[in-house]
């Protein structure tokens, strides 16, 4: 169950002032941007000394979230494949089922022929 064979790339780079790091390459949701904005430290504040997330924390952070992510989609696409095999197998079932029936009728319907014919 991996990315689905992505070839893209991801880059980090710092802006002029170094205190934030652009991602490029990488399509995030709002909530996992959200997410992203919340503090990591319990109690709901960054640890003292620490006024900005160092490049490190950040790209952990992001690598976290796009493991979520790409989980999350794996599980929705498994979820569709078994609907689809679920679908498949009613369908084949409905259509067996429609085949015998016409069957009958059709056989039925000769018996009522060849009856009607010896009268």
């Amino acid at each position: 169950m991996g990315g689905g064979g992505s070839t893209r790339r991801v880059t980090f780079e710092a802006d002029e002032n170094e205190n934030i790091t652009v991602v490029k390459g990488v399509r995030l949701s709002d909530s996992v941007i959200d997410r992203m904005k919340e503090p990591s430290s319990p109690g709901g504040r960054q640890p003292r000394g620490s006024g900005a997330v160092n490049d490190e924390e950040l790209k952990k952070r992001i690598a976290e979230e796009l493991a979520l992510e790409r989980a999350r989609r794996d599980s929705e696409a498994q979820k569709r494949r078994l609907f689809g095999k679920l679908l498949e197998r009613e369908r084949i079932s409905s259509n067996e089922h429609l085949t015998r029936a016409i069957l009958r009728e059709r056989a039925a319907t000769e018996e009522e022929r060849q009856k009607a014919q010896r009268f």
